[in-house]
């Protein structure tokens, strides 16, 4: 219980800081391109990168679009402008996934200072028109003009409390600066009373839209694929004498792990904390325990988040590179709300 009063302490200062910038103490920058901001009130977890990336891909057709990231755990600083060159050491590995995902016909740059990143953005490129924030919520120096806010439906911010004591980086009562709600990780099958229970408990304003989402998982993809010898595994093909090791460096690895379990085989699972670097000692650690693997066939399976990692890992045992694949995710929203959410986002992207 330590904790508990720490969190209240963090919670007033969190909340200070909102009220200078409500007040107009504290200085928002507007520009005239709109800025969309994607983010979530707690730690990690909720999917900002591929919801970003569902955004743009939607809105690539109405928008010339640039996406700004402050670019978690890279060993730069300031302005970094994704080019075929950089690596995610340079840019971060979620800015790095995008800009390959889009084949760089999207612009992604990095940069801490989110007013600083998109005068740069401007003046390399006049032509764009719409900047996407990835975790832009808490940075209140830019003011969008939408912001989304993402909240995981097994863990949503008004079940959760601030941090320490919780994962919430300020108080659910800030989810009322959201223009747009969105319940991610959803189950597929969500019933009816689910859908109302979290909508009552979420209790938005008449002005938000909300909306809810989940994961589609398509078929492995080779992690390297120029040492690709073994078959792409087919996931619903496998039995019980096959064999899988899941490498899984994300915040919240449940659902994919339970997602890999779901099928036949045989599974063992090495999670690892968000954003990890492998090194020397943890590739000798992953080779054993797939060595150790007893199967008809065998494979590592990872998620798209740390095949960046590992592609670009020179200390990835060259043995190991035919038998690792990874999983690609697609956003889709349940029900009919694909298309109602397009038009949500547009609708407050061309509000006065």
């Amino acid at each position: 219980m330590v904790l508990l009063p720490l969190s209240k302490v963090y919670g007033m200062v969190t909340s200070f800081r909102n009220k200078l910038y409500d007040w107009g103490a504290l200085k928002q920058t507007e520009f005239e391109v709109p800025v969309v901001a994607v983010g979530n009130l707690a730690v990690g977890g909720t999917g900002k990168t591929p919801h970003t990336e569902y955004i743009a891909r939607k809105l690539s057709s109405h928008y010339n679009i640039a996406i700004l990231s402050r670019g978690y755990k890279r060993v730069s600083k300031g302005f970094v402008l994704a080019t075929a060159k950089t690596s995610p050491r340079d840019i971060g590995d979620e800015p790095y996934q995008m800009y390959h995902k889009f084949n760089g016909n999207i612009m992604v740059a990095v940069c801490e200072k989110r007013t600083v990143g998109i005068k740069k953005i401007l003046d390399i490129n006049p032509e764009i028109n719409l900047i996407l924030l990835d975790d832009g919520l808490q940075h209140r120096r830019v003011k969008p003009k939408v912001s989304v806010l993402l909240t995981e439906y097994s863990r949503p911010f008004y079940k959760d409390s601030l941090l320490p004591y919780g994962r919430l980086r300020e108080s659910s009562a800030n989810a009322e600066r959201a223009d747009i709600v969105i319940v991610t990780k959803c189950p597929k099958d969500l019933k009816g009373i689910d859908y109302r229970i979290v909508k009552k408990n979420l209790d938005l304003i008449p002005a938000q839209d909300l909306f809810f989402s989940h994961y589609h998982y398509e078929n492995p993809l080779p992690v390297f694929p120029s040492s690709h010898s073994e078959r792409t595994p087919i996931l619903s093909n496998l039995t019980k004498d096959d064999a899988l090791l899941v490498l899984c460096g994300i915040s919240n690895p449940r659902p994919f792990v339970r997602y890999i379990k779901s099928f036949s085989a045989r599974v063992k699972v090495n999670a690892f904390a968000d954003h990890h670097q492998y090194t020397h000692k943890d590739m000798l650690f992953i080779k054993g325990r797939f060595d150790s693997l007893i199967g008809a066939r065998r494979y590592i399976i990872t998620t798209e988040k740390d095949a960046v990692r590992l592609v670009n890992n020179p200390l990835f045992p060259k043995e190991l590179k035919p038998y690792t694949f990874f999983i690609p995710i697609e956003v889709e929203f349940n029900d009919t709300d694909n298309l109602k959410f397009e038009d949500s986002l547009i609708k407050f992207i061309n509000q006065k």
